[in-house]
């Protein structure tokens, strides 16, 4: 029996999950379940290279496993686990670290970003984000990793890091391929930025029918169309992104030609983007208030998750303890 290529992408335990979350990445997670082992992560030391609070991190940490679960995330088919409760990311980190040079990590697109965004919180764990990201992936040994293209540029630096240590010590892991889902990315209800929850730009999973419309009705749609009766360019607007995303294509090609033509109006479009997006999500959300209500059975899973992750993880780092000269001290 031939045996399954690895998986691993992870989420931050930062807030509520939102449908670019859904849609960039997790969609594609959900899809590979049968076909690779996957590894999927809540990674809660990425949410701690901004200001956090202590006393939320826990509720956040179980509402992201929740998320993940009730949005499609089998735990008897993946493993669910959380990153700080598996040493070895940050040990495999500190050891790449050591062969990261410090120029690959100031070139990359997010980090520039989130120093402009956060002037008076540039923090060392900003910046060495990338690395700790390439340890996640590369301490499962996995092959494949569901990202959105944000992330892209970070995976290009695991695949700079991971040829770096394999030229140094000798071939001990695979370079990690990106996968894309069908939808790479949604730009938030601004029209400006990806969805996001610190721009406060996007529309959670958890968000009822009316909490979407309220939303949707005052979200961007194409600029130059100022009225019902201008005809509009689908592929500028970013309601149209969305209908790719959640509709299907007789409602896409309808909704494009007619805003040709001006045959509708923004908010007719907007409306049937409504009905598509919320029978999707609607069973996300009646799946997650039952895992809500059973914390017990969502602890256990992330323990089982825990163990079943260290065990790859430990056989990795035995490995790069040989590589590195170590193995007799372990």
């Amino acid at each position: 029996m031939i045996a399954q290529k690895r998986v691993f992408s992870g989420i931050q335990p930062s807030g509520r999950l939102h449908v670019g979350n859904y849609v960039g990445a997790m969609r594609k997670m959900i899809s590979l379940q049968d076909e690779y082992y996957c590894i999927y992560g809540i990674v809660d030391y990425h949410a701690m290279t901004v200001r956090f609070d202590p006393k939320e991190m826990e509720e956040s940490i179980f509402d992201c496993a929740v998320d993940y679960m009730a949005a499609g995330i089998d735990p008897t088919k993946s493993v669910l686990m959380v990153q700080s409760t598996v040493s070895q990311h940050t040990e495999l980190a500190w050891i790449l670290n050591t062969i990261t040079p410090i120029s690959w990590l100031l070139r990359v697109p997010t980090f520039k970003e989130k120093r402009q965004q956060n002037p008076d919180y540039v923090n060392m764990g900003l910046l060495d984000y990338p690395v700790l990201m390439a340890s996640d992936i590369i301490v499962y040994k996995a092959e494949v990793v569901p990202v959105g293209d944000d992330q892209l540029p970070h995976l290009e630096l695991t695949r700079e890091i991971v040829r770096r240590f394999n030229s140094l010590f000798g071939y001990t892991f695979p370079e990690p391929k990106a996968m894309l889902g069908e939808v790479t990315r949604i730009l938030g209800l601004d029209g400006n930025f990806k969805m996001s929850k610190s721009l406060d730009n996007c529309i959670y999973l958890d968000e009822s029918k009316d909490e979407i419309w309220k939303k949707l009705s005052t979200a961007v749609t194409d600029v130059r169309r100022k009225r019902k009766t201008d005809p509009g360019n689908p592929e500028d607007c970013n309601i149209f992104t969305m209908h790719k995303a959640f509709s299907k294509k007789g409602d896409i090609d309808y909704c494009a030609h007619e805003c040709c033509v001006a045959g509708i109006g923004c908010l007719d479009c907007k409306k049937i983007l409504l009905e598509n997006m919320y029978k999707e999500l609607e069973p996300i959300q009646k799946k997650r208030h039952e895992l809500s209500c059973n914390r017990e059975h969502v602890y256990d899973i992330l323990k089982q998750g825990q163990k079943r992750a260290e065990e790859i993880a430990v056989e990795t780092m035995s490995d790069v303890h040989a590589k590195i000269g170590v193995k007799s001290f372990h």
